[in-house]
Formats: C-alpha cells, structure tokens, sequence
C-alpha cells in the first residue's frame, strides 16, 4: 500500500466529471487500498478517487463503523433531512453548514464488479453524499447554508466534547 497526494481547492481537476469503472482487476484492488490508508491516516470520513488524482467513480467511507469502499456508485434513494458542519481532506481548515438527506441508498460496485446495495444513515449518508459529489465536481462549499468561522468551529468543537463527557 502507498500513501496517495491529496488535491487541494486549487486543482482543477477536483471540479471534474469522473468516468465508470470497466476493469475490475488488481490495479483497482491496489488504488482502493492505497485510497483506505491515505483516509485513515488523513483522519477523514470519506475519498474519493478523484481526490488523489484518479478521474474513476471509486469513493471510500468511514463514519466509525468500518471502511465501505463503493466503485460506481449512484445514490438510488434518499429521505429525511439533516444540517451540520461538513469539512473536507481538499479544503483544509474550511468548514460550512450542509443539508444532506438523513438516509440514502447506495447501489455501487464492489472491488470484484458484484453490484450491491449499501445504506447509510447520519454522518454515514452524509459521507456517501459528500463522496459522490466529488465525482460529479461538486465540492461541499458548493451546496453549504454558510461558512463557519474558526471561532464557531471551536465552539461546536468544545459543545461536543461537553457532550461526550456528559455521556460519560
């Protein structure tokens, strides 16, 4: 596995169309694998391939409950309505207010080509969403309510750790 470069704002090709999957071999095996430890180790919730320079509809989630790695994916179904902060590995220290759909269905591919459905649910439909918009160009500024200020980042930040140790 290899660690990949993530793009930043200022590369254009984050604001790409990116192509179907046709092969399903070991390459693609070795770009998901590179794309998981380049997640994990960036401390995100999601990448798309588009993200390290790959124009291929492959993304990798994350939201706590084990990696997803979905190639080709379409969201098939969505409902409810959530808003919260959203940030993103190619907009270092930008953080906004999105509404996403609380719940989504997924049909994807999977490393081997066998489609399936995957469902996600909060912060995990919010990732898929997030995810996929980078494979049409669309970053999460483009969709966002407003721009939070690092003071307000700080203070949701200090709000959920006074959460966590309640819960304690």
């Amino acid at each position: 596995m290899a660690l990949r470069i993530i793009r930043t704002e200022e590369d254009p090709i984050l604001r790409k169309r990116s192509r179907p999957v046709t092969k399903f071999d070991e390459k693609l095996g070795q770009i998901l694998d590179d794309m998981r430890e380049t997640m994990a180790k960036a401390n995100g919730a999601g990448l798309a391939a588009v993200q390290v320079g790959m124009l291929r509809r492959i993304i990798v989630v994350d939201a706590g409950d084990g990696v997803v790695e979905l190639v080709n994916p379409e969201i098939v179904e969505a409902d409810g309505e959530q808003e919260g902060e959203e940030g993103c590995l190619s907009l270092p220290n930008k953080w906004a207010i999105v509404k996403r759909p609380n719940h989504v269905k997924v049909r994807a591919q999977t490393r081997t080509g066998a489609w399936r459905m995957f469902e996600g649910e909060g912060l995990k439909a919010r990732a898929f969403c997030h995810e996929i918009d980078h494979l049409d160009g669309c970053l999460f500024v483009d969709r966002m309510e407003k721009m939070l200020t690092e003071e307000e980042v700080r203070r949701l930040q200090n709000e959920r750790l006074r959460t966590a140790e309640d819960d304690v």
